[in-house]
C-alpha cells in the first residue's frame, strides 16, 4: 500500500497495490522504531516484548507492521482487484482482537506450495514480537494463521 500524504503510514497488509521497490523501507523503518518505543514506555516491565494497547486495538494495522518490519513480501492487487505479487496478506479474523494471515499470490503463482514455509517464518517472527499465533488449515486445505494478543 503506499503511503497517502493527508492520512499518513499504513503498513501493507497485502490488498494493496505494490509499492515501487524501496520506496517505503525508510517509513516502514521508523513506523517500527515508534512502534518500539510505544512498547517500551507503555509495556512496563515486559518493555517492548508485548504488544501495546493500541496495537491491541488495531491488530490488523500492528501486525502488518511487524510483517512488513522483519522484511516480509506483501501481497498485492492490480486496479481491478487481481493478485499481481505472491506473499502475506493480513486481514480481519474471527474475533475483534485477531487477524488471520494468509500467503496468496496470482493464480499458478506458487503460493498455496510455499504457504507452510513462509506462514511458520511468519509465526516466528510475530510469537518474537509477543503475538500468539496458530496455524491452520482452513477451506479447500489451504494453511492460515490465526494471530492475536497474549492474554
Amino acid at each position: 500500500m503506499v503511503t497517502d500524504p493527508g492520512r499518513g503510514f499504513e503498513p501493507a497488509t497485502g490488498d494493496g497495490a505494490a509499492a515501487p521497490p524501496g520506496l517505503r523501507e525508510a517509513e516502514v523503518r521508523t513506523a517500527y522504531e515508534g512502534l518500539l518505543q510505544i512498547r517500551r514506555l507503555v509495556g512496563g516491565s515486559a518493555g517492548a516484548g508485548v504488544p501495546a494497547p493500541w496495537e491491541v486495538r488495531q491488530v490488523p494495522r500492528a501486525v502488518a507492521l511487524v510483517l512488513e518490519a522483519a522484511g516480509f513480501t506483501p501481497s498485492a492487487l492490480d486496479p481491478q482487484g487481481r493478485r499481481t505479487r505472491t506473499g502475506y496478506r493480513v486481514a480481519a479474523g474471527s474475533g475483534p482482537e485477531r487477524v488471520e494471515v494468509t500467503w496468496v499470490g496470482p493464480p499458478g503463482g506458487g503460493a498455496a506450495g510455499e504457504e507452510q514455509e513462509r506462514l511458520t517464518a511468519c509465526a516466528a517472527v510475530l510469537e518474537e514480537s509477543g503475538w500468539v499465533c496458530l496455524l491452520y488449515r482452513g477451506p479447500r486445505r489451504r494453511r492460515f494463521l490465526e494471530v492475536e494478543p497474549p492474554r
